[in-house]
């Protein structure tokens, strides 16, 4: 990919970010790209195949998502939070992935390729743009430890938790002494709900409650 249509990728994901960009969304960019040359298909996607473990959130994300097609809203894209700046690309035919990072010197290298820059952050901002991928990203073949056709599960799976009555979507249920449960009702939640709570307004006539 020539530098005209990087300058197009950076300035898409610039405006995911009110026309602001920023390092990471960079290197997210530049790994989304090179993913598609190391997996050998054609990218940004307008298909499924290649879905993305992304180990960090934040700006890393809308680079990768801008220059792969990859995003959490259409299941291609997981977040694995490990917070570092790396991210696994996985051609889902063939199984194939690539494990991407940053080089370990591509930081204290960024002055090199932008002298002028009147800061760290800046210097990195421009370095990340024209450094070569071969100084800036380093890749690693890799397997996954976890079972990908869980996590893409089946369309249409729901079900309701016994113990709260919420829905639950993409198998991610829980049985448990043959109660199907939901993921927080069998190992604890994020969240603790208020013992009181507000009560909702009744619906105007039986046709507005579509619950």
């Amino acid at each position: 990919m020539d530098m005209t249509d990087l300058q197009v990728l950076f300035e898409q994901t610039a405006q995911r970010h009110h026309n602001h960009l920023c390092p990471r969304q960079v290197l997210g960019v530049r790994m989304g790209v090179w993913a598609g040359e190391l997996l050998g298909i054609e990218l940004p996607q307008d298909d499924k195949r290649v879905f993305c473990f992304v180990e960090t959130d934040g700006c890393l994300t809308d680079g990768i998502a801008v220059a792969t097609g990859c995003a959490l809203g259409r299941r291609t894209m997981y977040l694995m939070d490990y917070g570092k700046t790396a991210a696994t690309f996985v051609d889902t035919v063939t199984q194939r992935a690539f494990r991407i990072t940053p080089t370990l010197h591509a930081r204290q290298r960024a002055f090199e390729y932008a002298p002028h820059a009147p800061d760290r952050w800046h210097a990195q901002l421009e370095a990340y743009q024209v450094m070569p991928t071969s100084e800036l990203l380093q890749a690693q073949e890799a397997q996954l430890t976890v079972n990908l056709d869980a996590i893409l599960s089946k369309h249409g799976m729901r079900v309701v938790c016994e113990q709260c009555g919420e829905d639950v979507i993409n198998e991610r249920f829980v049985i448990r002494e043959g109660r199907i449960l939901c993921r927080p009702c069998a190992n604890g939640a994020y969240y603790v709900v208020n013992a009181l709570s507000l009560e909702l307004p009744q619906p105007l006539c039986a046709a507005c409650d579509i619950s």
